[in-house]
């Protein structure tokens, strides 16, 4: 009941600082609160489950909810863009699953790679996809504990790489900006444009990120 209540005022926390300029500090925390939303989104469409203790679920209508919903309509779309790419991913950078070291540092080296030329939303998004798809992998491969790494190993990222850019925007909720409507059956925003020439340097990069173990 102990870990319960203070998930809920930890979430609490975190959906009041989407309503004024975020610190670094809350940048990461949103991170990973949106890391595992997404991550739990991806799981149950996959059929699959995982116990996070510390996951409290966005309150419906709240900044933190619209941002995560926006942020798995972007995914789709990426996702249905290049679906290989986000699919089998360990398999891709023929890794086991039972090194938290050598998951940790595939996602890290794949997640450098994609900013390697800047930073963008559709980066951001892609991101979070890999995560989700090393998390994927992860669970069918009975090795749950492995997400939560991978959650932590977001989190690390955005603080090292993407908090600066983050804060100068205000703060997760410019994603919002990105879309032009949250119906459901929008398809014409941005990402779709974007993302096709993205998305064959993303591809490479599967095979090019790692040395030789």
């Amino acid at each position: 009941m102990e870990v319960l209540r203070r998930s809920s005022v930890f979430a609490a926390e975190i959906m009041d600082a989407f309503d004024r300029s975020p610190t670094d500090k809350e940048l990461v925390a949103q991170a990973k609160a949106l890391g595992r939303e997404y991550v739990h989104a991806r799981l149950l469409r996959a059929g699959l489950s995982w116990s996070a203790p510390e996951r409290a679920s966005p309150a419906p209508g709240g900044r933190l909810a619209e941002v995560c919903t926006v942020l798995l309509r972007l995914g789709d779309e990426l996702e249905q863009i290049r679906p290989s790419v986000y699919r089998n991913v360990a398999r891709q950078l023929h890794i086991p699953l039972q090194s938290e070291p050598v998951v940790t540092d595939a996602f890290l080296a794949v997640a450098g790679h994609i900013f390697s030329a800047g930073i963008t939303w559709g980066k951001v998004v892609s991101l979070y996809s890999v995560a989700a798809g090393l998390a994927v992998d992860c669970v069918r491969q009975a090795q749950p504990a492995m997400v939560h790494a991978l959650v932590d190993c977001l989190g690390e990222f955005v603080r090292k790489t993407l908090a600066t850019w983050l804060r100068r925007r205000g703060g997760w909720t410019d994603v919002l900006k990105c879309v032009v409507s949250t119906d459901p059956g929008f398809r014409s925003h941005w990402l779709v444009a974007t993302i096709c020439s993205f998305g064959r340097f993303l591809k490479a990069a599967f095979f090019l990120l790692l040395p030789e173990r």
